[in-house]
């Protein structure tokens, strides 16, 4: 069907614990998301058919609507829209990311190029990178070997050297490929997906080599001069193999595709589409997060330095708020988690609180103090993931190759692309902050998890409905863009959070905001408060620094105005200066925030 002729759509996303179904309508005016229904997954045993959550989920949508969606003893389980448009669907879309998603083995020359030029592609392909092999990485034949061995990854990318450079290195990756002879995770008697992505010159002598064990494309190179990174045919490959290959030995999922005309997309790739067109329609700047029980993703788009928009997304793999709740204990550390805390805890107390939480992964905070710590453990996750994001997020300058024996020894000039100074708009999404209990806790939890600086939009994710609308504007952008602006995202305002050299002789008075012309009030050190604004609409925001060396995004002592979008919370104020010190965190001093955001009595 045309898309102009679309009316109405169902769109499922299967995920690990639960398939959520959404149906978008077409009405007089515009798309709506008008019904939601939710059903476990059923992709492990003893169901081991993902089809039976779908349908679980279809059958809720049907009940509350009140629509005459399935159909029983036919091939498709739902009613196809011909004449009477009051019962069945137009279209049924799905993603998913149940059995733990698509997992892939990466594999390249030099770890801080090629390498990483392969996760990048794997990442923005909606994977999760189990492993990062490189001929540098400081690991003997063996150790490289051993691991390949312990994993079972469902696609492997190969990656290795630019254009015209030097072949050895890749073709001996390829041979310890061969000799570690990894399996796939779905389908034993087929050959491991392998994509070569890397100097053209020895794709031939790569494949021969590999074609003992895997099933071979080559694409091509991710990373052809040292200064230009090319990642979309090896994400096509991907998409292809995780069709052909991961979804189809899932079980049900061959019936599931049966259903839809469009692929099922992984769900991280289809959230980075919907992000990325978000961003290219309104010439933002963006950092959207996803934090779940498990995992936390961030997507951004920033421009680089020649001006073009770089989308990039990462996956910190150990960090969430249920299942490696303790991981984020770990690697923070418990007194970082403190810091957060508007009360008095012992160490051994806040740990047990939160290997309990590991233990019972959905369980709910039943106290304001458990809810406290939970929003503290958050507030750390989202600082680690910023870190690891950042980490991968680069933009690229650099020098040809010269010689084979330069290879090691060559770097391009890596610049960072996150530059919180330069961000536009923040979103957030997963329960910890589309379902906080006050928008104001949420609009708080990513202006410290971030460090959020200058003047930042703030927004959550209604429903997580994005990865259903990535899916759906795959064949109908207008549509999902409309129900992306009008139904999920939820504009909680605008922070302010001015900068200034820590060495700078202690003022009171930091900037003073005006609205519309109207002057609002002043930005005090130290002091994070609000000032409320019509709860729709938009309106010209300006911020006069009050000293030469403050800084508020458009440069030291400069004026900086923009169209802010109003929101719930008003416009958020942070007199806190950048990096965090010790002083403006503790028991005492968190207390004064909440006290002063409406949070705590």
């Amino acid at each position: 069907m045309e898309p102009h002729l679309l009316r109405t759509v169902l769109v499922t996303d299967c995920g690990s614990t639960t398939t959520k179904a959404l149906l978008f309508e077409r009405k007089e005016d515009r798309w709506y998301q008008t019904f939601r229904g939710e059903a476990p997954t059923t992709v492990e045993a003893p169901v081991a058919d993902v089809t039976v959550g779908a349908l679980n989920a279809f059958s809720e949508v049907e009940e509350l609507s009140g629509r005459n969606i399935l159909q029983e003893g036919l091939e498709l389980p739902f009613i196809i829209t011909e004449g009477d448009l009051t019962k069945g669907i137009d279209l049924y879309l799905s993603t998913s990311s149940a059995g733990g998603g698509l997992q892939m083995l990466v594999a390249g020359v030099v770890s801080t190029i090629t390498t990483e030029s392969a996760e990048r592609a794997a990442l923005g392909a909606g994977a999760i990178v189990m492993e990062a092999i490189s001929a540098d990485d400081g690991r003997q034949d063996f150790e490289r070997i051993e691991r390949i061995r312990h994993l079972k990854p469902d696609i492997v990318l190969v990656t290795g050297g630019v254009d015209g450079g030097s072949t050895k290195h890749v073709v001996e990756m390829a041979e310890t490929l061969v000799a570690a002879a990894p399996r796939p995770r779905f389908g034993d008697t087929l050959k491991l997906p392998v994509i070569y992505a890397g100097n053209a010159a020895a794709a031939e002598e790569v494949r021969q080599i590999l074609a003992k064990i895997a099933q071979v494309v080559v694409v091509d190179n991710v990373r052809p001069q040292l200064e230009r990174e090319v990642l979309g045919p090896a994400r096509e490959a991907i998409h292809e193999f995780f069709l052909s290959h991961v979804m189809s030995h899932s079980p049900g999922y061959g019936k599931l595709m049966s259903w839809s005309p469009v692929p099922i997309m992984p769900t991280p790739a289809a959230v980075g589409d919907i992000v990325q067109s978000y961003a290219q329609r309104t010439a933002q700047s963006v950092l959207c997060v996803d934090i779940g029980g498990a995992t936390t993703d961030l997507f951004s788009v920033f421009p680089n330095r020649d001006g073009t928009s770089t989308f990039n997304r990462t996956v910190s793999a150990n960090l969430g708020m249920s299942y490696s709740i303790a991981n984020v204990l770990v690697e923070a550390g418990i007194s970082q988690i403190k810091r957060w805390l508007p009360f008095e805890f012992t160490d051994t107390e806040l740990a047990d609180r939160l290997r309990n939480k590991m233990i019972r992964p959905t369980s709910i905070p039943q106290t304001i103090e458990e809810l406290w710590i939970e929003q503290g453990v958050c507030r750390e996750a989202l600082r680690l993931s910023l870190a690891h994001h950042r980490s991968l997020a680069i933009g690229l300058e650099g020098r040809r190759e010269r010689g084979i024996s330069d290879i090691f020894r060559q770097s391009s000039e890596r610049y960072e692309l996150v530059d919180l100074m330069k961000l536009d708009i923040v979103i957030g999404s997963g329960g910890v902050l589309s379902h906080a209990p006050s928008r104001m806790q949420a609009a708080l939890m990513m202006i410290d998890g971030f460090g959020l600086e200058g003047v930042t939009q703030l927004a959550v994710d209604s429903i997580f409905m994005m990865p259903h609308l990535g899916v759906f504007a795959s064949v109908h952008p207008e549509g999902a863009y409309e129900v992306f602006e009008n139904d999920c995202l939820v504009q909680l305002g605008c922070a302010v959070v001015p900068v200034f050299p820590s060495k700078l002789k202690r003022i009171e008075r930091l900037a003073e905001i005006f609205l519309d012309g109207i002057l609002l009030g002043s930005i005090n050190c130290n002091e994070v408060t609000r000032f409320l604004t019509p709860a729709r609409g938009e309106g010209s925001l300006k911020v006069v620094p009050l000293h030469r060396s403050i800084d508020i995004g458009a440069g030291a002592g400069q004026i900086h105005e923009r169209r802010v979008v109003f929101g719930e919370c008003g416009v958020i104020v942070d007199g806190r200066n950048r990096p965090l010190r010790p002083e403006a965190l503790g028991v005492g001093a968190q207390e004064r925030v909440l006290k002063n955001l409406g949070l705590k009595g």
